[in-house]
């Protein structure tokens, strides 16, 4: 181990086979962005798993009624059930690629992190996973729009 003198303190830091703790600093300050974005994704997963526990319990309570003789449209019932397994198909794919995004955003977090130990330059691999990472993001942003839209597609309030 040997000592280096920190600019700003007047202490001196210790340093582990050349790496200092301001590089390490460094490798945080560079992580933390994607950790918010990461953060943000667990928010946006956390919606869409609402959303597919809310259609998983219409669907039980439609399909219970679809089996009890007294069901008023049976044809009405079993539309419903269907637009149901529509948007709990989206929902599904949106989730996936959610966690896939998060993922891969996970992956350029550690291996931004460990670029401060590892003399590699990983500047492709993490524009690549990055990249990959907000075309999943998109995808599962566009599978959950589509599910809203057939949810409002087959809304119906009331009677009518």
């Amino acid at each position: 181990m040997r000592g280096v003198q920190c600019a700003t303190a007047l202490s001196w830091v210790p340093a582990v086979d050349g790496i200092e703790v301001v590089d390490i600093a460094h490798a945080i300050q560079l992580a933390l962005a994607p950790v918010f974005l990461l953060s943000g994704i667990w928010v946006f997963l956390g919606v869409l798993a609402s959303r597919l526990a809310r259609i998983v319990d219409r669907a039980r309570s439609m399909e219970k009624e679809l089996r009890l003789s007294e069901a008023r449209d049976p044809e009405q019932i079993r539309n419903q059930l269907r637009a149901l397994a529509r948007r709990a198909r989206y929902i599904n794919i949106a989730i996936t690629l959610g966690t896939v995004a998060a993922l891969l955003v996970a992956i350029v977090i550690a291996l931004v992190f460990s670029s401060t130990f590892i003399p590699l330059n990983l500047a492709v691999p993490l524009a690549l996973l990055f990249v990959l990472a907000m075309a999943a993001l998109v995808a599962a942003f566009v599978s959950f729009l589509i599910e809203v839209r057939v949810a409002i597609a087959v809304l119906r309030i009331g009677d009518a």
